[in-house]
């Protein structure tokens, strides 16, 4: 956004309007107002908002292409009928933040999962590429490589997932939340996402060691 100087009167009018506010902050993409949207980009929004009672940060920065945003509720309203279950869709997503060091997505996705009845340890496990449940644990390592290797992984690592339990399809479902985490990672950091969920910090580098 270009750095234009404003007349006092209107930069404080500006700044004590919120939803400008919170425009203001946002320093590389436009954060979409589901008050002033129209078309397609406003009838997605009205229907995020319809069924969470808030619009994220995040869903608003994808408005700006509605063809996108359609394209990911879509598939995240797909993978709410996957046979692997949410919590364990908030692990994996959890996993894939941390190592990405996208801390919207950590802060997200921890609100989201303490929701899916998540505990805070349990959730620190997570991010670490671990479960203290034990096919949770199988699942969460699998995404964690899928994530760090980009899919290039190991023969061994792709036989524990097998070992651990998971069909083919849960196989291809656990592939496809890396996939969907990956990209909302990649836009949350790109576009610098201001978090309006709890802010949860990045793990620091030695917690991650010693993972």
């Amino acid at each position: 956004m270009p750095s234009i100087a404003r007349p006092p009167a209107a930069r404080q009018s500006t700044l004590t309007n919120p939803l400008h506010f919170q425009e203001i902050l946002m320093a590389r993409v436009q954060v979409i107002n589901p008050q002033t949207a129209t078309g397609d980009a406003k009838m997605l929004l009205d229907a995020v908002q319809s069924q969470l009672g808030v619009t994220p940060n995040f869903i608003r920065v994808l408005a700006n292409s509605p063809k996108a945003l359609e394209g990911f509720l879509g598939l995240y309203g797909a993978l709410g009928k996957a046979s692997v279950d949410k919590a364990t869709q908030e692990r994996i997503a959890l996993a894939v933040a941390e190592g990405n060091g996208c801390q919207y997505c950590v802060s997200a996705h921890t609100a989201i999962g303490r929701h899916a009845g998540l505990s805070n340890e349990e959730m620190t496990l997570n991010r670490l590429g671990s479960s203290a449940d034990t096919k949770a644990a199988a699942i969460v390592a699998f995404a964690k490589a899928l994530n760090d290797n980009l899919g290039d992984i190991t023969g061994a690592e792709f036989d524990a997932a097998r070992h651990a339990g998971l069909s083919d399809g849960e196989i291809v479902e656990v592939i496809t939340v890396v996939a969907l985490n990956i990209f909302t990672n990649i836009l949350g950091k790109a576009t610098r996402v201001e978090i309006d969920f709890p802010k949860v910090d990045l793990l620091d580098t030695a917690q991650r060691a010693a993972a």
